[in-house]
């Protein structure tokens, strides 16, 4: 398994989407195990201080991780790491 030292450094300057980048560096998180399976991620607003990035930048990365499968959100509860194959 892999450790948290496999994760990159998150870099919004690269040659990506602000959002796309924030959604690449929280898939390498879960691929590390850094996040785990059914683990709460923190609110959009959190996320979006940790990265340093625009709070609706956040929020158009957490729906790409929906679309990637990684991520699940229930409606008063949170969003989690998604269990492999939960989400089709």
């Amino acid at each position: 398994m892999s450790n948290q030292n496999d994760v990159p450094e998150f870099n919004p300057q690269g040659p990506q989407l602000v959002y796309v980048a924030v959604a690449d560096h929280i898939a390498a998180r879960i691929e590390s195990g850094e996040l785990r399976t059914n683990a709460r991620l923190p609110s959009e607003r959190v996320l979006a201080e940790e990265y340093g990035v625009a709070y609706l930048t956040v929020r158009r990365a957490m729906q790409e991780l929906r679309e990637r499968g990684l991520i699940v959100t229930v409606h008063g509860k949170g969003t989690f790491v998604a269990e492999p194959g939960e989400s089709e």
